[in-house]
């Protein structure tokens, strides 16, 4: 009888003690290893611009360049993932990115049969993939696919498409079968040579908001809606316009600053009250005029400024309670997010 009650009284307590919290899994750096694919028509030493469209210069002077905006581009996207990295010189990157292979063919881009309404014919995402092997590059651990290669109105691309066993969730048309979908998560991003590194980054921070729309529900909620979600319409600003709307201006998204007044109008001068550097999500946090100047009216600078305003590592901020999940994560390792439901706020443990 004595051995029952205290076994009775064990469980009674055993029921009222708090379990203790699981760890956020997100709050950790993430490595991202890349592929990064070259295709370089050439005629002679110099590119093929009757292949290319707008695009003639030398072959090394190209390859040259492909191979320095690569390495500004994993610069710019690490460090945007500093959280609020311009006044916290300790703040680490919460992505790292690894070249994990390289591919370079000197010849046109494989493309698709020209559909009717298309003004080019589409790259051919699948041919790629075949040529490169990605089952096995996805066995080595690749998470991204770079694609260097042109535009010039003779070929139809996507910044960024995705391959994924829960679906395709990109800046793209979402076209379940225009790429090889395997067991795991990988996201192809199609750089154009012609352009700059500023358009590189801006293909990974549309692919950002893609995601982070998606986790937040922006996909499915009513337009009228918007305005209440914690990333496009607190942590962003806006609504169905895509306009910064709120007062103050809060962090604005790719092609809007908190003080721009149309899209890429990244040089305004017009100063207005933001809480960028402040942001908390449920309310205001503290304010400042604020205009171009900030980041030096340059979109590649906006952009990075603009990711070190994410919720990162050790962000330490909560909403209506519940604590922020570091937001790179849905980057690094969206198979992990989708398995254990991960969400903007309030991460939960899994495995």
């Amino acid at each position: 009888m004595v051995l029952q009650l205290c076994a009775a009284l064990a469980g009674i307590v055993a029921q009222a003690s708090p379990q203790p919290a699981q760890a956020d899994w997100t709050q950790r750096q993430f490595t991202i290893p890349v592929a990064v694919v070259s295709y370089f028509p050439t005629a002679g030493d110099r590119i093929d611009i009757s292949v290319t469209g707008d695009w003639g210069a030398p072959y090394e002077e190209t390859r040259d360049k492909c191979r320095r905006m690569t390495r500004e581009t994993i610069q710019a996207l690490q460090e945007g993932s500093r959280f609020r990295g311009y006044k916290s010189p300790s703040a680490k990157p919460a992505l790292l990115y690894r070249v994990e292979a390289e591919f370079e063919f000197r010849e046109p881009l494989p493309t698709c049969p020209l559909k009717p309404g298309e003004g080019a014919p589409m790259t051919d995402y699948n041919a790629i993939m075949k040529r490169i092997g990605i089952r096995g590059l996805l066995a080595r651990g690749v998470k991204e696919v770079w694609v260097w290669g042109y535009h010039g109105g003779k070929v139809g691309l996507w910044e960024s498409n995705m391959a994924s066993p829960t679906g395709d969730v990109s800046n793209s048309n979402r076209d379940g079968a225009d790429l090889p979908v395997l067991d795991r998560t990988y996201t192809v991003y199609h750089y154009n040579y012609q352009r700059g590194t500023g358009e590189a980054v801006e293909d990974h921070t549309h692919q950002i908001e893609a995601l982070l729309n998606s986790v937040d529900g922006r996909d499915g909620a009513p337009r009228d809606k918007w305005p209440d979600l914690l990333f496009w319409g607190k942590f962003v600003g806006s609504d169905i316009s895509h306009k910064i709307v709120t007062q103050p201006a809060r962090c604005g998204w790719t092609h809007y600053a908190p003080n721009s007044q149309g899209d890429y109008d990244w040089a305004n001068k017009r100063q207005v009250e933001t809480d960028i550097e402040d942001w908390r999500p449920d309310a205001p946090g503290k304010t400042q005029l604020m205009n171009s100047d900030r980041w030096g009216g340059d979109g590649l600078k906006w952009k990075v400024y603009w990711m070190q305003a994410i919720p990162g590592l050790g962000s330490g901020l909560t909403y209506r309670g519940a604590p922020l999940a570091n937001w790179w994560a849905f980057v690094a390792d969206w198979d992990r997010c989708m398995r254990t439901k991960t969400k903007l706020a309030a991460a939960a443990g899994g495995k």
